[in-house]
């Protein structure tokens, strides 16, 4: 608990079973943490199984791969039905640190933000992190177009370490968006279309060969994904189409 608000973090999980013991023991570490919700992906290791020996754990494993953005609807889902106020995303392969938790979450326990991301790009450290110099390119590229296109100034879309508050997750209409890694972009969108104000952190970065990743194909067709998120956002706010991703409020 934090400031009377539970505190929930949400894993989702594929092949996660190297790194999962390292993450969990310093998410516990920080003694804000209530309640730990792993969604394994249908992982071909042992991920699953190391998840439910551990205590204040609640696992949920999905019979086939429904992909990253699936992945994150059913967290949320299962974190919303156990009482969270605060709901923290942090991968569970040790890129990013949970150190940055206790902050994060008195940033929204105290009302100040419904968002708060974690940014490699904040302190200019991502390249001397070892973020390959094409995807820091890229990442800077996409964000400068989606600024322009949502209105907003942060400093990248595609960080996967985030916290909400229970209110701006109720509030999203998740289940219109990708199953894939653009799921990601289009939380962030939707975030910003309902009018929410998103803060950010400075987060260390971390890569190794047990992190994960995407190739650089998929990381193409994500590339993509982002501008047409951002495009159509931008298209329905001036009217000129609707969807149900971006409802009218």
């Amino acid at each position: 608990m934090l400031n009377g608000k539970k505190i929930v973090v949400v894993m989702p999980a594929y092949n996660a079973e190297k790194t999962l013991q390292r993450t969990y023991d310093e998410v516990m570490a920080q003694g804000v943490v209530d309640r730990i919700i792993l969604v394994d992906d249908a992982s071909r290791d042992e991920t699953a199984a190391l998840a439910e020996s551990l205590d204040g754990v609640h696992t949920h494993v999905h019979s086939e791969n429904k992909g990253y953005g699936g992945n994150q609807k059913t967290c949320y889902r299962l974190a919303l039905e156990e009482g969270a106020d605060v709901i923290i995303m942090i991968h569970p392969d040790y890129q990013y640190t949970p150190a940055l938790i206790p902050a994060m979450a008195s940033m929204i326990s105290n009302g100040l933000y419904p968002c708060v991301l974690g940014s490699r790009i904040l302190g200019g450290q991502a390249l001397k992190g070892g973020m390959p110099w094409w995807k820091y390119t890229a990442n800077r590229f996409l964000t400068l177009i989606e600024n322009l296109l949502l209105g907003a100034k942060l400093s990248e879309y595609h960080t996967g370490y985030r916290a909400f508050s229970r209110e701006l997750l109720e509030q999203l209409p998740l289940d219109e968006n990708s199953d894939d890694f653009v799921f990601d972009n289009q939380m962030l969108a939707q975030v910003l279309w309902f009018g929410y104000t998103v803060a950010e952190v400075s987060c260390p970065t971390k890569y190794f060969p047990d992190a994960s990743s995407i190739n650089f194909q998929r990381s193409l067709r994500y590339g993509v994904g982002c501008l047409c998120t951002g495009l159509l956002s931008r298209l329905c706010r001036i009217g000129l189409i609707r969807s149900r991703r971006f409802p009218r409020h």
